[in-house]
């Protein structure tokens, strides 16, 4: 009988973009909505963004990573997809020793990736053009 690989789970959101993100161990392979990470993000500043947490942590040939991701635009799933890899690896981290002193949670943290960041687009309100963008004025 085979052994089962673990498996880890975390869930990322960014601005209107939601991730489901699976950690299971493997080569180092990443892969978003079924595609190759480097096909699905044009940019490659989005794909160095969204492997942050595993090099910080030494954990880049260790786990597959495999993302579901909808909504949002790059900026914001890359966003998703790197809280989703964080709380993956927290979750393994607290079930592998949850007593270590060279805990990832310290070590994400001071990188500020444990965060969630809120800032999402504010509502347009009436009489404006935008949200606060003000038609122009005219004297005459």
């Amino acid at each position: 009988m085979a052994k089962s690989k673990k498996s880890y789970y975390g869930t990322g959101k960014r601005k209107t973009s939601i991730a489901k993100v699976t950690l299971t161990e493997g080569t180092g392979k990443i892969t978003v909505n079924g595609v190759d990470v480097n096909d699905y993000f044009v940019f490659d500043t989005k794909v160095m963004d969204l492997v942050q947490p595993l090099e910080l942590t030494n954990m880049t040939d260790k786990f597959d990573v495999d993302a579901k991701v909808t909504g949002g635009g790059f900026s914001g799933q890359a966003g998703a997809i790197r809280l989703g890899i964080v709380k993956a690896l927290l979750e393994y981290d607290s079930a592998s020793d949850p007593e270590s002193e060279t805990s990832f949670r310290k070590i994400l943290k001071t990188a500020g990736l444990v965060t969630r960041d809120s800032r999402i687009k504010e509502r347009k309100k009436p009489g404006l053009k935008k949200a606060r963008r003000a038609p122009q004025f005219s004297k005459r």
